[in-house]
């Protein structure tokens, strides 16, 4: 039970409790501080796992109360309040299978029974309220047929009210109750039956019966989208404005407005409306504020905004957590024999001669973008880290054959099986046991930012002897020219600052320990990141024609937002890292900060930087890590301008391009 320790359904909460709290050997939580709206014991603020100064004498334990907490109310106007605990859509048995459940019949638990609704006061509305609440952006018709004659046969046990919804409200909790249902047995409902509702998923979940699920997930709508969040369905939200992304100041934000968001991506209504840069802070202009939508509209863009409203930061961006349809993708993964439910080796259910079957992934070519996906597909957040020995967890014996190996994901799936992998024929050379593949996982991460004006302000040319640049082509700085090149001779450098930013929820660290930080004798440093940043020098069909690379000489806090504490500073080989709200900074005048040019040819160019290149260090969004600038090079002087984070499309490029020597002229 190690993976689902800290997940309990409503039938089991105390069964699960009680296992966690009675297993006897190590404490794991001290001094927890739970507020009450947390989902999860583990999300709770504590000293941290197996962090803890206590005695089995002191252990904890807990009598759950038998009857469930509600979980919808609806308030009548006469000052009537009914409870009900929980909503869902009843599949017929010829559509059980399906994943998602997207039709079937109505039912509402009451008083620990499932009882249906009456469809005789019932409205298109009532149905779309109750789609987005299962993850579904939209209601569709359906034939009413075979649902007749199913509920011709069925004995009925009908809910006492009807339900009165304008189709805006993100949750049923938020529409009103209709009349009374005068209850008179089968015949309670006499003109009318139980309410059949009918979705339209979105179109990654949408099945198809061809292909499956799609194979990775991408919005429906190019001009908005959700950046950051841990998991599928929630992040800050993101317009596209101008052929530039931008932020949404949280200025009135509310769930009518999320819910907006969440169905035009492709979700149900919104969970969550949230504020204060709560999923991380964006980058680029703050596109909207003060936003209002009625509800009904199909894009954020289509909503009222104040144009006019200035003085929003990033610090007031908003995000949304959405509602999404229940896949079941959890129970096909699981973690074993970590010290804690985030970590552990990863075991998938597999077919083996003609069965489902546990066992473990190859490690080869396992790495960041695998593991986050394990993460998100079972929950957990991001990937903390990926490895590719795991003898030190001890997990099931008769799951130690691997099942999948080959293992490629890009980062954007929604399981594992969606990833490239070798299939049913499983190549693993190094075989599977202390090989096996694991993961831990974690539910915030650091997100870096490179500023793109920084770069555009400082980029100039510098023509340097080669007897000045041993120390730089020692670690291989230079072009490959360089190697048969007179000491006397000279090498152009485009030369450039980096002011690189941590606008996530946790700080970025290397991911080598100091104990293995390799020592570069000629500068005289430690590197903890042998690659930390990539530089390019393209022509403008993607071609590379000079580069550069930059080693983390050493990652600190070489300044802070107001009020944040620098926590790294390289002096006296002191720990490395960049702290939530920090930016470290390297200068243009410090070595290999440059790009070899001496071979280039006058013309017009890109000039790119990639931050984290490798995907050594999980970030929450690593679409942020590439920053590009168009470039023009005479043979003497280099003009960089337009530079940008984030992909943009040539052509947009090329139109700035011509504006601004347009305007030079």
């Amino acid at each position: 039970m190690a993976d689902n320790l800290f997940e309990s359904t409503s039938e089991h909460t105390s069964i699960s409790v009680f296992l966690f709290l009675f297993v006897p050997g190590r404490i794991w939580l001290d001094n927890v501080h739970c507020t009450g709206s947390e989902k999860s014991l583990a999300h709770c603020e504590s000293n941290g796992f197996g962090v803890s100064d206590c005695k089995h004498s002191e252990d904890v334990s807990v009598v759950c109360s038998s009857k469930r907490i509600p979980g919808f109310k609806f308030i009548r106007n006469q000052g009537l309040t009914v409870q009900v605990e929980e909503v869902r859509i009843r599949a017929t048995y010829s559509h059980r299978k399906r994943i998602p459940i997207t039709e079937g019949f109505l039912e509402v638990k009451d008083g620990g029974k499932w009882r249906q609704i009456c469809n005789e006061d019932w409205n298109q509305m009532n149905s779309r309220v109750i789609c987005g609440m299962q993850g579904f952006p939209g209601e569709k018709r359906f034939n009413t047929r075979p649902y007749k004659l199913l509920a011709s046969r069925r004995k009925k046990n009908y809910w006492g009210f009807s339900i009165n919804c304008t189709g805006n409200e993100a949750d049923l909790s938020d529409c009103k109750l209709g009349r009374e249902i005068e209850k008179k047995g089968n015949s309670t409902c006499g003109k009318g039956m139980p309410v059949v509702v009918s979705c339209v998923p979105g179109r990654v979940f949408a099945p198809s019966v061809s292909i499956g699920f799609r194979k990775a997930y991408r919005v429906e709508q190019p001009l908005v989208r959700l950046r950051g969040g841990a998991m599928i369905g929630e992040g800050r939200v993101e317009v596209l404005k101008n052929g530039e992304w931008g932020t949404v100041c949280d200025d009135n934000w509310n769930i009518r407005t999320a819910t907006v968001v969440c169905r035009e991506l492709g979700f149900g209504s919104a969970k969550e409306a949230l504020t204060g840069a709560r999923m991380g802070q964006g980058i680029g202009p703050v596109h909207m504020n003060e936003v209002e939508c009625s509800g009904f509209e199909k894009s954020l863009t289509e909503c009222y905004f104040n144009p006019n409203s200035l003085g929003c930061s990033h610090e007031e961006d908003a995000a949304v957590k959405c509602n999404v349809p229940a896949m079941g993708f959890h129970n096909r993964l699981r973690l074993s024999g970590g010290r804690n439910p985030y970590e552990g080796r990863v075991e998938v259910l597999g077919e083996r001669n003609g069965s489902l079957v546990w066992g473990t992934v190859c490690s080869d070519s396992w790495g960041t973008m695998e593991a986050m996906v394990v993460c998100r597909q079972l929950g957990l957040g991001f990937a903390s880290n990926a490895f590719q020995e795991t003898w030190y967890w001890q997990g099931d014996s008769s799951a130690d054959a691997v099942v999948m190996s080959g293992v490629r994901c890009s980062g954007t799936e929604l399981t594992l099986e969606q990833c490239l992998h070798h299939g049913k024929h499983v190549v693993c050379p190094k075989g599977g046991g202390r090989f096996a593949a694991g993961v831990s996982c974690t539910m915030t991460a650091p997100d870096l930012v490179l500023n793109a004006q920084v770069v555009e302000q400082t980029t100039y040319l510098e023509d340097r002897p080669m007897y000045a640049l041993q120390c730089a082509h020692e670690e291989r700085c230079l072009s490959g020219s360089a190697d048969k090149a007179d000491p006397s001779s000279y090498r152009r450098l485009l030369r450039f600052s980096s002011q690189i930013h941590n606008n996530g929820q946790s700080d970025f660290r290397p991911r080598a320990s100091p104990q293995s930080w390799v020592w570069h004798d000629c500068h005289r440093h430690y590197h903890s990141m042998e690659v930390f940043t990539h530089y390019d020098l393209m022509s403008l069909n993607g071609t590379k024609v000079a580069e550069g690379h930059k080693a983390s000489f050493c990652l600190e806090d070489t300044y802070c937002d107001e009020g944040i504490q620098k926590r790294y500073e390289c002096a006296n080989f002191g720990a490395q890292g960049i702290t939530v709200g920090c930016w470290d900074t390297y200068r243009h005048d410090i070595d290999c900060q440059w790009i070899d040019i001496t071979d280039v040819k006058p013309g017009d160019y890109i000039l790119q930087v990639v931050i984290n290149p490798n995907h050594e260090v999980a970030e929450s969004d690593y679409t942020n890590n590439i920053m590009k600038c168009r470039s023009r090079y005479d043979g003497h002087r280099m003009w960089t301008y337009n530079c940008h984070t984030g992909k943009r499309d040539l052509f947009t490029l090329c139109i700035k391009d011509e504006i601004f020597f347009s305007k030079k002229k």
